[in-house]
């Protein structure tokens, strides 16, 4: 007579039933969808199946550490949807809040942006009418501690995290601001903050400068409103669109974008196997720069909303694309709520521009590459005298004279001189042509 042993048994009849039960979880979706579609077969191999069980009751038998059954399922989910590609994950209850978040551009905080110099945790920038500028912080404020926590084992993402919270609860931070001999400590009360996708300046008069840093679901109203603040200080007679840097986010928003400078023709399509994935959406007449010349700036850090963008003013001949080869993210992820609070986010369908294009693995490329760099001016041994370079010579009628951070920043950023330099091009030749 052959002895099993209780514990053996009672091995078997769980992996047995847990067998049947993931057999049952996978199946069911599948039957489903079947109802009404034939897309997706739901024979299961039984051996496959087996096999995961048999892993299932191992783990939980022999793993060094107890680890709980809920835990090892939602692994498991972790690891299925995350062996599929890089874009697609299981999102707990945190990763869900925090995506939407970031896509809404509103959450509990105290309105600063911070980032690493040096490896000491830094002020970048006080968002303007938040707890932070009203404190007082400035940008390269060291920031030493985060309530009793010390930053300087911290990372960027930890340290955020600390600064955030619900609405009305108070934090203590310790900064040492430049030049100053003792660090000071400020109590600081958390506020709901919006944050803005969108910044616009004057490069040169006429020539305006629009830099999207993410797709948020207010950009295309935040663009509308900084083009409305542009046109306000004169004439526009050319327009720098900077995509670079930017990862994308919320569809709707990188068409709103698209939309405000097009006023006819297709914007951006998606294909996936299912067919509410298969979408188009189009420009509408409502735009608020039909004529004004452009140039997109993009590079590798350019992606998926970006390149929707950047794809579709290229392709309906809209703007001119400048810089290098955009980083070619062009799959379609749709966000699912779950019913235990948490959230999935699954790959459905790709994007393709206007005229056909796969942007996936592809990206977008410029029509002018120009690489990024700092302009030098040479020096010239043989010096020309010029009429300007007389002390005490006279001013032209209605001259001004130029500077500042825009004069700057156009000579760090190569790129961003040659945009504005191909837009007064631009201007020139059309001028000519009209007369």
């Amino acid at each position: 007579m052959l002895a099993i042993s209780t514990h053996t048994t009672g091995a078997y009849m769980r992996a047995k039933a847990l067998s049947l039960l993931f057999a049952w979880w996978v199946l069911m979706p599948f039957t489903v969808q079947a109802q009404t579609e034939s897309v997706i077969s739901n024979d299961l191999p039984i051996e496959d199946v087996q096999t995961f069980a048999e892993v299932f009751e191992r783990i939980k038998r022999a793993y060094v550490d107890d680890v709980d059954d809920a835990t090892l399922l939602r692994n498991a989910m972790r690891g299925m949807l995350g062996e599929l590609d890089p874009h697609s994950a299981y999102l707990d209850q945190e990763d869900f809040d925090s995506l939407r978040e970031s896509t809404e551009g509103e959450f509990g905080g105290i309105g600063i942006e911070v980032g690493m110099e040096d490896g000491q945790l830094s002020v970048v920038s006080p968002i303007d009418d938040t707890p932070a500028a009203r404190a007082g912080l400035q940008p390269q404020d060291a920031i030493l501690r985060i309530d009793d926590t010390p930053t300087e084992r911290l990372s960027l993402q930890e340290a955020v995290e600390l600064m955030r919270g619900e609405p009305g609860t108070t934090i203590k931070m310790t900064v040492l601001s430049k030049g100053a001999e003792a660090p000071r400590t400020v109590t600081l009360t958390r506020e709901n903050i919006r944050t803005q996708s969108v910044k616009q300046e004057l490069l040169a008069p006429g020539y305006g400068y629009l830099r999207i840093s993410q797709f948020q679901s207010r950009t295309g109203e935040q663009v509308r409103e900084a083009i409305r603040e542009l046109r306000g200080k004169g004439p526009l007679d050319g327009l720098i669109l900077d995509l670079r840097n930017n990862p994308g986010g919320v569809l709707q928003a990188a068409v709103d974008v698209a939309d405000a400078f097009l006023d006819q023709g297709l914007i951006v399509y998606t294909e996936g196997r299912l067919p509410d994935s298969d979408l188009s959406f189009s420009a509408t007449s409502d735009t608020i720069a039909p004529q004004v010349p452009m140039v997109v700036l993009i590079n590798g850090g350019s992606a998926s909303a970006a390149e929707i963008v950047a794809g579709a003013l290229q392709d309906q001949r809209r703007a001119v694309v400048m810089g290098t080869d955009s980083f070619g993210k062009g799959s379609v992820q749709q966000v699912m709520p779950l019913g235990n609070g948490d959230g999935l986010k699954l790959t459905t369908a790709l994007y393709f521009t206007p005229d056909g294009r796969s942007i996936q693995a592809q990206g977008i490329k410029p029509d002018v590459e120009v690489v990024r760099g700092r302009l030098e001016v040479a020096e010239n041994s043989g010096l020309q005298l010029r009429e300007a370079d007389l002390q005490g010579h006279l001013e032209g009628n209605g001259a001004k004279r130029t500077g500042g951070s825009a004069a700057e920043r156009l000579q760090e950023d190569y790129q961003l001189g040659e945009a504005l330099n191909l837009l007064k091009a631009l201007n020139v030749l059309g001028s000519r042509a009209g007369g």
